[in-house]
């Protein structure tokens, strides 16, 4: 399937999706597996067919430095564990936009760049609002039912590490410092996910994204059971 393709039939998908409150729509996968890039696209498809669309992610709801490191900056447990504040992605995104929620939101409450709690104010949101988070772990249990759907983007880690080995250098340094991390700490802490969790099998639909130009989009459901 084009890429092109993809987006279109994912948009149709999720327009058609009825809610009497904002649709809360979680994009899932590991590292560098292209969540953001197709949060963006989607973004853009959506509001094209008239509906307003709310993005994040839970890089807006990390943890402070001491919190996220408190058992080692390499630490996979600690990157599961410790490294996002769920409680404050519950209670300032995703419980307002739910049922009975007052649709007063805030799409970040922490700058990890700064080290700082951000400040910014309440948005209310329109009844007929798509919201697309895009992030890591977001299908863990805690998490799992305050989403009104479920996308994982799935590729290798082989594939995700050459991706972030060029992405990331200007966040974790050279390409070789940038392998190490995400061999000691992220990956093998997408492996604790994968162990308890099981994340693709609380999906929706699984987008298979090792080649971002011609992605494949499975659903997993018993009642849908189709690969494209």
């Amino acid at each position: 399937m084009l890429r092109e393709q993809l987006l279109l039939r994912l948009t149709h998908l999720i327009i058609s999706l009825e809610h009497s409150h904002p649709l809360r729509i979680a994009i899932n996968g590991i590292d560098a597996a292209g969540k953001t890039t197709l949060a963006n696209e989607l973004a853009l498809q959506i509001e094209a067919q008239g509906r307003p669309v709310i993005r994040a992610s839970i890089d807006g709801f990390q943890r402070p430095r001491r919190e996220r490191y408190q058992r080692g900056s390499v630490s996979p447990e600690g990157y599961y564990e410790d490294a996002f504040d769920y409680d404050s992605l519950k209670k300032d995104l995703l419980a307002p936009l739910g049922p009975q929620g007052s649709r007063k939101y805030r799409h970040a409450v922490f700058d990890v760049s700064t080290d700082t709690p951000l400040t910014a104010q309440e948005e209310e949101a329109p009844a007929n609002a798509i919201l697309l988070c895009d992030g890591v772990f977001l299908l863990r249990p805690e998490l799992e039912a305050w989403w009104d759907y479920r996308i994982f983007v799935d590729v290798d880690f082989e594939v995700a590490l050459q991706r972030a080995m060029v992405r990331d250098q200007y966040i974790l340094g050279p390409s070789a410092d940038v392998r190490a991390r995400y061999l000691q700490r992220y990956i093998p802490g997408q492996d604790l996910y994968f162990q308890r969790v099981h994340p693709q099998a609380h999906a929706d639909v699984v987008i298979k994204n090792n080649d971002p130009a011609a992605p494949q989009l499975v659903f997993p459901c018993a009642d849908s059971d189709s690969t494209s």
